[in-house]
Order: structure tokens, then sequence, then C-alpha cells
């Protein structure tokens, strides 16, 4: 046994000198402004060179980014074999790049941020030898240095005459502070101290990273700017699933109607409509069943009804008062007698419970009953199995009340927590063969949240939805509605589909729009059965 021991100690040791040897080895690379990038050995012999005139460069492991400074074209290069490989060039930005930095992401993806002179700046994504702007930032004019530290997603730029700052690096996310305040530092000691201020406050230990998922397809943007996009309802077609529709709506205009590729199949400009939630196979009356969408119209604090015919074609049927003062979020479900309830709320916390009636070709709504929440209400899925109604309170968490008894009151299901970060927005069920599930978007964490939908709602995970570089699809971020399904759509859809409202349109940046996500990609994440 010691013969063993000794042998295998011996054999650990050749291998860490071996790996340390080897270490020492690895080629260096380095920019001279006379000479341009070298590729070097441990002992300073030159490997390689791409000669040209450059003054902006950075790195990560064995890549290299430069900007040639006669041209302004930007130059990746990677470190291989002894060699400097190409693999990409592109033409530069439309300003003056005053600094450039690296940054690579959670995916492993390879990002770079163009600091402008003048303060305009964009970050781009890098990836099979494409360039793909993601979007535009505003950043401090001729900026001393700036650094990425990627473990914490973080940029920080030197600004001379003001200090240091700190902006998040992910595309999805949005903010930056002032670190340091050093009015009177010059640029070169400034550039030293943001070093020093990196040295001296290491990065905070990550939490457990969230699951991040790639899309499969993203809608065409919204007609409007801004705060547009809102809630997605997803039609199921009754003979070709792949022929499927996802209602949307652009709070600036109207309802959107898109297939599952994305591409607007219809648009009806009813107004301000904020929510949008439908059934199939209604009835009302005669041997023919209804398919029906409700929105929410806030400039009547009304209800908009739509018809759906079988091949998908949306039309509006009739303009529905609620008596509410500042109608906000919706949605429908079944009743008992297989017609619709809708379910509209009030920025004052009011929720009420309609049962739409139809007499010959007019249509019109019933008060069955109100809720009260404390604050403001929005995002609500009605569980038809349960006979439960569910609806997000932004700054508090989920509730849950019993339909089936009038006198029944709203029970806190899934209160703020770990999982759960306000505002609490979008919400829908997932009523599988393998189980039922709530789903919640966790705006605060620009993260969806999983929980059982039957009592006591045990957590199932969270997930985030990342960059699908190929496709050229930007990540989700600050969600406000969403929808599911768990039809069999064909393809990648067979198990179910996701569609999620994206309030940070990136790759490039623009309008926002919607996303789609496989079921099946969640439920691997999630170790779901």
């Amino acid at each position: 046994m010691k013969h063993w021991t000794r042998a295998l100690c011996c054999a650990l040791g050749l291998l860490l000198a071996g790996t340390a040897v080897r270490a020492e080895q690895q080629p260096q690379l380095s920019l001279d402004k006379g000479r341009g990038l070298l590729l070097q050995d441990a002992q300073g012999r030159e490997l390689d060179r791409l000669a040209l005139r450059a003054k902006r460069w950075d790195r990560r492991g064995d890549l290299a980014l430069l900007q040639d400074a006669d041209s302004g074209e930007l130059r990746l290069l990677r470190a291989a074999g002894g060699r400097l490989r190409p693999e990409g060039r592109w033409a530069g930005p439309g300003f003056a790049v005053e600094q450039l930095c690296l940054f690579r992401d959670g995916q492993d993806l390879l990002h770079v941020f163009l600091l402008g002179e003048d303060g305009r700046s964009e970050q781009w994504l890098l990836h099979e030898g494409r360039a793909r702007p993601e979007r535009l930032l505003a950043t401090p004019p001729e900026p001393g240095a700036c650094r990425v530290r990627d473990g914490e997603a973080r940029l920080y730029i030197a600004e001379p005459g003001v200090g240091l700052w700190a902006y998040e690096a992910d595309a999805e996310r949005e903010g930056r502070r002032l670190i340091a305040h050093a009015p009177q530092v010059d640029a070169a000691a400034l550039v030293r101290r943001l070093d020093d201020w990196l040295a001296a406050h290491p990065a905070p230990a990550a939490a457990p990273a969230l699951p991040l998922l790639a899309p499969s397809a993203q809608t065409r943007p919204m007609r409007s700017q801004g705060d547009a996009a809102d809630d997605p309802a997803i039609w199921v077609h009754g003979r070709r699933p792949a022929a499927s529709l996802i209602l949307g709506t652009d709070k600036k205009r109207g309802l959107a109607v898109y297939d599952l590729q994305g591409r607007e199949r219809q648009f009806l400009p009813v107004g301000r409509v904020n929510n949008v939630d439908l059934r199939q196979g209604l009835r009302y009356g005669g041997a023919r069943r209804l398919d029906l969408a409700v929105a929410s119209q806030r400039d009547e604090a009304g209800l908009v009804l739509f018809g759906i015919g079988a091949e998908g074609r949306v039309t509006e049927l009739a303009r529905l008062p609620t008596g509410l003062d500042e109608i906000y979020g919706l949605c429908v479900g079944r009743n008992e007698v297989g017609g619709l309830d809708i379910f509209p709320n009030d920025k004052d916390g009011r929720v009420l419970q309609l049962r739409l009636r139809r007499m010959g070709a007019v249509w019109r709504t019933e008060r069955l009953r109100e809720i009260r929440l404390a604050s403001q209400p929005e995002g609500c899925v009605v569980d038809e199995a349960q006979g439960l109604l569910f609806v997000g309170e932004e700054k508090r968490g989920v509730w849950r009340l019993a339909l089936g008894d009038p006198r029944a009151e709203p029970a806190l299901a899934v209160p703020l927590g770990p999982t759960l970060a306000a505002d609490v927005e979008g919400l829908a069920i997932y009523a599988g063969r393998q189980g039922r599930y709530l789903l919640v978007s966790s705006q605060g964490s620009d993260s969806y949240a999983l929980f059982d939908a039957a009592p006591p709602h045990a957590p199932r995970g969270a997930f985030r939805i990342g960059i699908h570089a190929r496709l050229g699809i930007d990540g989700a971020s600050e969600t406000d509605g969403l929808e599911l399904t768990a039809a069999n759509l064909g393809g990648v859809y067979a198990r179910g589909l996701l569609v999620v409202q994206d309030g940070r349109k990136r790759l490039p940046q623009g309008p926002q729009n919607f996303k789609l996500l496989p079921w099946r990609a969640v439920a691997e994440a999630l170790d779901l059965p």
C-alpha cells in the first residue's frame, strides 16, 4: 500500500508540475503601438504579429479585439497553434471610439463595449464571425479607461473631472452609479485609481445563476416606441396546430395577431388595450361553439370583445362597460355552464367577476362579485380545473380566490420571496399530463418563477430568457404579460409554448415585442416530469 501511495503522490506531483509548466509556456498577447498585436512565447520570443497601428484593444483568454487606428476597422483574432488566426473583421461604429472593452456573459457569449468620445456608445454581440449591435448607451464623454468584470456583469468607466462609474453590462438590465467622486484627479491618475478601486473591492460572491433559456422565435416589433407591448394570448388552431396564433396588445394602438414564426397576420386598431385573454369552444346557444377573446380598453375603462374564426381571423364584436375608473389587467375563464366569465381589475385594487351573456346579436355583462386588494393588481389567470382565480398584486405576491364559493375571500397563495420579486406581473397556468403549474413574471429579477398550481403552491424553480445568438434573438426582461399552452403545436412546441412580453428589445435596440419559448426547454431546465 505504501508503494502505491508513493507512486500516486509522484504521479500527482508530475501532473501538477506539468500543468504549471504548460501555464508558464502559454503564449502571451500584447499590443505594441509601433509593431501591432504581438503573440510571444513565455520567453518573450515573437511567434506571430498583426502589423497595424492600433490604440484600442482588449482580450479575453486567447481572443483579442483591436481597432485599426487608421481605418477604424475592428479585428478579432485568436491565438492558436502559435499563430494569430482571424475570427472576424468589421467596420467600426458611426462615431469615434475612445475606449473598447470586452465582456463574456453568463451564456459564454462575447460582447464588446465601444465607448465614444462624445458620450455616444454601443454594445455589440460578437458571434460566429458576425458583429450585431445590441443596444445604445449614454456614457461619459472622453472616457479615460474602461474595465469589465464578467462574473458580476458590470462595466466600469473612468470619467476625467468626475470620477468612476459602474454600469450594468447585461444588455437586458439598466442602471449606473457613481462609485468614486474624484473631480481633481488627472486622467492618468484616474485610470490608476480605477484599477486600485477594483483591486480593493473584489466582486461579491455571485448568487446561484438561474438557467438561461434561448428563445425559439420573436414577434415583429410594435408599431409604437416606448412601453407599448404588454400581454399575449394563444389561440390553438383546431385542425392544424402549427397554424396557431398569438394575440398581443399594443397598449398605445390596438391588438396584433402573429403566427408562430412571429409574423404579423392582422392588426386591429382598437385603441389602448392593455391585457388580453381568450377561451375556445364556448357555449352560447346553437350547435356552433365560439372562440372569444376579451381585452381591457383603458380609454373607455371598458372591455373589447372579439370573435375568432375557424382559421384565426379576429373580429371585433362589442364594447362593454365595466363601471371601473382605471381599468388595468384582465383575465377570463370558462364558467360552469360553458360560457365566459371576465375578471377585469382596477388600479385601486378592485377585481370584478363579470358574466358574459348574449341575447340575439347583443352582448352584455352581469356583475357577479367584487373583491378588493390593498394595492394595484394586474396579471391574473383562471384555473378552471381547480375552480380558482389567481391575481397578482404587484407589491405583495399572488392571491388565490375560490370561485365556487360566493362568500370566499382572497388568500395570499405566493408571497414575495427568494424566487418572486416585485413587481409581480403576468400569470399563466400550464395544464399538462405530467402536472399543473402556475408561472409568474418576477419583473424585479427579470425572471419567471414556477409553482405548483395546487396548494400549497410549492416552488419548482425559476429561469431567465437569454440570447439565441445564432438566430439573432435577444433575451427577455422587464416582462409584463405572459401566456402558456400545453397543447401540442408540433415541432419544438410539441410539449407546449410559452410567450412573454419583452420590455427591453435589444439586438438591435428598438420597439418592444414578444418572445416565444418551447415548454420543453423549461421542463428540462427545471427537471420537471
